[in-house]
């Protein structure tokens, strides 16, 4: 005879038991939350957050098969603005994280949060309120690269990145929106103003392009940044820092995650077309040195090749 048979009431009482306790401890959650930002946009409840992420998956779902017949957009205008707007939306989040910081003394080794209404505080996590809307307005980098038809663009660790960073920040606003928080976001928001300031000068076309042979570096300057975000929620754990524990420990293994996807992209990018290069081979329009060449610039290529062997009596 099974327990459910021989003890009905003692299922029902430790099933009781255990959904009273998940109802106290959300309560308890949401008793604990940051009072200054529940009445600011989007942080009353997580549904709206949940759903532009939801939204923003099924376009890279169905998206590239709704652009599959159509041609590519030309967008070369949009990208510019956009890019350069994330400059400047990145350079006044830093800006606003590190004079916050500075002015209200903030420490980089171990910094509690203060939920108070000090006008400095409140500047921080403002700051922190843009950082986690940047992140939202980041899913149209995705939205561009479908319409224009660069689907090889939208790997697992783009999607991973642009849908993990907005849902997860929201947390991070309703109820740290200060203290170490800042550190992440504030040499992010940094990282962000070369980035978007690479990306915004790639869009005015092939003249400038050749002048960009910094590419690399962004990826190891993001991969740096991810082993100084360890290191530092490292150090808060060593001090002790009155800051939420289980936030550290979530943190350390995001940022593992990333280096990981990270690493693989980098030897992906920048190591195997070296690989390629020593076989003088290129493949799928790609040559050795991994400068991507049109249909069109391949063409003219060949014409000149052959153009130059005819002189030659070839």
């Amino acid at each position: 005879m099974g327990l459910l048979d021989s003890e009905p009431g003692s299922v029902l009482n430790v099933v009781s038991t255990a959904l009273n306790d998940t109802v106290e401890f959300y309560r308890w959650t949401w008793s604990i939350t940051d009072k200054r930002v529940e009445n600011w946009p989007l942080m009353q409840s997580p549904w709206p957050t949940l759903c532009i992420s939801t939204f923003y998956l099924l376009f890279v779902w169905l998206g590239p098969k709704w652009m599959k017949d159509r041609e590519p957009f030309q967008m070369r205008l949009v990208l510019i603005i956009y890019n350069f707007g994330m400059v400047l939306l990145n350079l006044f989040i830093f800006r606003e994280l590190f004079m916050g910081s500075y002015n209200a003394g903030y420490s980089y080794i171990c910094q509690s949060v203060d939920y108070s209404d000090n006008v400095h505080e409140v500047r921080i996590a403002a700051a922190l309120w843009w950082y986690f809307v940047s992140k939202g307005v980041e899913y149209l980098d995705t939205v561009f690269f479908i319409l224009r038809k660069k689907n090889n663009q939208v790997s697992f660790l783009h999607v991973y990145h642009h849908c993990t960073m907005f849902t997860l920040w929201w947390i991070g606003i309703k109820w740290v929106a200060g203290g170490q928080a800042f550190f992440g976001a504030q040499l992010n928001s940094f990282i962000h103003v070369i980035m978007y300031s690479y990306y915004g000068l790639t869009a005015f076309g092939p003249w400038i392009q050749k002048y960009l042979w910094w590419k690399r570096y962004l990826t190891m300057l993001q991969l740096v940044q991810f082993h100084v975000t360890i290191g530092h929620t490292a150090l808060s754990l060593y001090t002790d820092c009155p800051f939420p524990k289980w936030m550290h420990w979530a943190l350390i293994a995001y940022a593992i995650s990333f280096i990981f996807l990270f690493l693989n992209f980098y030897v992906r990018t920048y190591k195997e077309p070296k690989k390629a290069k020593a076989g003088k081979t290129a493949v799928n329009g790609i040559s050795a040195n991994g400068v991507s060449k049109s249909e069109k610039q391949l063409v003219i290529e060949n014409g000149k090749k052959q153009k130059n062997g005819k002189a030659k009596g070839e």
